[in-house]
């Protein structure tokens, strides 16, 4: 059994402490497992896409924006990321781990590069040699990063990440591995009870996609501002802001940083505030938001595991000013509950939850699950 005694929030240590055969909601009663792993009685979202396509057209369609090179790769189904390493050398993702893509190892550093600039171009960025690095959203969604030599010393560098039509549904997330089944009526309960989340875990673990299913819960009649970096979050609500930095110019202006869009975010009557990243002295403004009454926000941070938490919180609060002491508190406070996911033989899954725990050693992760066979999260 699992207790979070340090929750501020009495039904959320009710929800993750509770056998895995039920769960407590606030006002809802007992929702038992058969409910399915979908949404309790009576939470049906008429906005909601039906799961049975969870793999079937659910990236980002359409590849005419690609020369034809990259258009083979990019609609492999179930592709998540394109990748080039430089010339003749294209690798693909398609949740099994890293496939080398062998039709393009004629491509030339002349056809990657040109398709670098022209895809930076798409996406109204400048990619030149002074200017050679840039990652931007291009205009289908998708995820670019693209790195001129000699920054990428064996040649243009190209990284495309497939943003999803849809988000996944907790049950598409069980039937991947992602989730155990008896994680789906806890998540449920997080997201009802309006607790305040952090999903960790390195690149490529999950963290969008788990953070995407969990927000396609929210009620419909709540308002959702998001801010991210680049806009890759999906979720099938119909109440999302989507708030996007804004990089300067060539003169150096006109920046928009993420720690002025979570301030501008409060100005805009959220019911939830997300924050898609947590990676600089925006992370200041998150606890600060969740600590004066804006409940049921999340954020994503970086972490190889829940140990790595606090260092990483206090290390970006410092960027922004802060103390270690008042960082620490104010993060003991923010979040309700920490969820990790991991990524091993290509297969991401949940594989730890946890609570953040101010004592007199500092601010630490206290782990609230353990690992069993299949990385999926047990009861400590």
């Amino acid at each position: 059994m699992i207790v979070l005694s340090r929750s501020k929030n009495a039904a959320v240590r009710v929800l993750i402490s509770v056998p895995p055969t039920r769960v407590v909601g606030g006002g809802d009663g007992v929702v038992p497992r058969s409910c399915g792993l979908g949404l309790s009685p009576g939470g049906a979202r008429p906005w909601a896409r039906s799961a049975s396509d969870a793999d079937a057209g659910a990236m980002t369609p359409g590849t005419a924006w690609l020369p034809p090179w990259l258009q083979g790769p990019w609609e492999v189904p179930g592709v998540t990321d394109v990748l080039v390493n430089g010339p003749g050398e294209v690798w693909i993702d398609r949740g099994r781990g890293l496939e080398r893509w062998e039709a393009a190892r004629d491509v030339t550093e002349a056809q990657v590069r040109e398709a670098a600039v022209r895809l930076a171009s798409l996406a109204g960025r400048r990619l030149d040699d002074a200017s050679p690095v840039t990652d931007a959203r291009l205009p289908d969604g998708s995820r670019l990063h693209a790195v001129l030599p000699p920054v990428a010393e064996r040649g243009t560098a190209i990284s495309l990440r497939a943003v999803r039509s849809r988000a996944f549904t907790l049950e598409d997330l069980a039937l991947t591995g992602m989730i155990a089944s008896s994680d789906a009526p806890a998540l449920e309960g997080l997201v009802r009870e309006r607790a305040s989340v952090l999903i960790t875990g390195a690149t490529g673990s999950g963290k969008t996609t788990l953070l995407a299913s969990l927000l396609s819960l929210v009620d419909a009649r709540e308002r959702i501002v998001v801010i991210e970096e680049a806009g890759e979050l999906a979720p099938d609500h119909p109440h999302v802001v989507r708030l996007v930095e804004r990089r300067a110019n060539v003169d150096g202006a006109g920046s928009v940083g993420l720690d002025r869009l979570v301030k501008e975010a409060l100005r805009m009557r959220p019911d939830r505030i997300v924050l898609g990243e947590c990676r600089g002295p925006e992370v200041r403004e998150v606890l600060l938001a969740l600590n004066t009454g804006h409940r049921g926000g999340f954020a994503t941070l970086h972490a190889n595991g829940l140990e790595e938490v606090p260092a990483r919180l206090l290390g970006l609060a410092a960027l922004a000013g802060l103390s270690a002491e008042a960082a620490a508190m104010h993060a003991a406070a923010a979040f309700d509950v920490v969820l990790h996911v991991e990524r091993s033989g290509g297969v991401r899954r949940l594989t730890g939850w946890g609570a953040l725990v101010l004592d007199d050693a500092g601010l630490r992760a206290e782990p609230l699950a353990r690992d069993r066979p299949g990385g999926r999260a047990e009861a400590a």
